[in-house]
């Protein structure tokens, strides 16, 4: 009759179930599948004191401290980093997020800025969102 192992062998051989279990396997070490990081949203307000408040909607499938968006940019558009908003921790149950950072100092001569998020896997890559900095003579 033969042993249990080559019992399984014989009919891994002869049926659909190598390519089932090479699909698992490789399922099981591909890496972690939450994508890039994407800004959705930016907003914009002027302080009295000439900074600005900027604020990001991001989206991101956070999985753990391993895999999460962990910070977002404000870049000139030279790719000048103007500011940097940190993301203290995960945020798996609550997508999209938006998070804000006050006091950015964006100088005179920048027209426009353009977010981008990182996150700690992927680094950079998913969507960016460039907006135009609102004419500053307007006032708050």
């Amino acid at each position: 009759m033969g042993s249990v192992a080559g019992m399984v062998t014989r009919r891994m051989r002869r049926g659909p179930v190598p390519a089932v279990l090479a699909l698992v396997l490789a399922a099981a070490a591909a890496p972690s599948q939450a994508g890039e990081a994407e800004v959705l949203d930016v907003g914009l307000s002027p302080a009295p004191d000439g900074t600005w408040r900027v604020s990001a909607t991001v989206r991101h499938a956070d999985e753990d401290w391993d895999h999460y968006a962990n910070r977002w940019e404000i870049l000139a558009p030279d790719g000048t980093v103007l500011a940097v908003r940190e993301l203290a921790h995960p945020h798996v149950a609550e997508q999209p997020f938006t998070r804000s950072l006050q006091r950015v100092v964006i100088p005179e001569d920048v027209d426009r800025i353009t977010i981008r998020v990182h996150d700690s896997v992927h680094g950079y890559g998913g969507a960016e969102m460039t907006v135009t900095v609102p004419d500053r003579r307007e006032g708050p």
